[in-house]
């Protein structure tokens, strides 16, 4: 079957995500570090895998809500879990579009927006893209050097930066 842009470029990030893990050791991996807020490279990791899970869940179900994810500290103690959870989400990306409705709380009150599962996709890219921006300033403090010059950057930016150097 062949990928979709979208697809292919969801597989992309998240390679990328895992390509970058591979080269912390656990202690990095979990160090909380102060120019983050103290958070971890685990912490941002859990953040952006369970935002796919809960899509991935909410298609079977037509219903998707970030908001009541499980936060499982496996994933930001335990970088294999992490790596071999991002292997499971890259593999089951392959989904025909469809509509799901969004719930979120707002105000102290839960909104339903109609949705579907292109646009959520298109949003946990987006939503990985920044944290792995906030990582690469993690992985730059702690003095290395993100796996490719792509590393959290989106891609209309990297089309804009190489239209410049030309």
């Amino acid at each position: 079957m062949t990928l979709s842009p979208l697809t292919s470029e969801a597989k992309a990030i998240l390679l990328e995500l895992a390509a970058n893990l591979e080269e912390l050791t656990l202690d990095d991996y979990t160090e909380r570090i102060a120019l983050l807020g103290n958070a971890s490279f685990g912490e941002h990791t859990r953040h952006i895998i369970e935002l796919f899970q809960q899509l991935n869940e909410g298609y079977a179900s037509g219903h998707v809500d970030y908001d009541n994810r499980k936060r499982d500290k496996r994933l930001q103690e335990n970088i294999d879990f992490a790596l071999e959870t991002l292997a499971i989400l890259i593999s089951d990306l392959c989904k025909p579009d469809k509509e799901i409705y969004l719930t979120t709380l707002y105000n102290n009150q839960k909104s339903q927006v109609k949705t579907n599962y292109g646009r959520e996709l298109m949003y946990n890219i987006e939503h990985c893209i920044h944290h792995q921006a906030i990582m690469k300033i993690g992985l730059l403090s702690i003095g290395k050097k993100p796996v490719n010059d792509s590393f959290g950057y989106a891609k209309s930016t990297l089309v804009y930066k190489q239209q410049c150097a030309q």
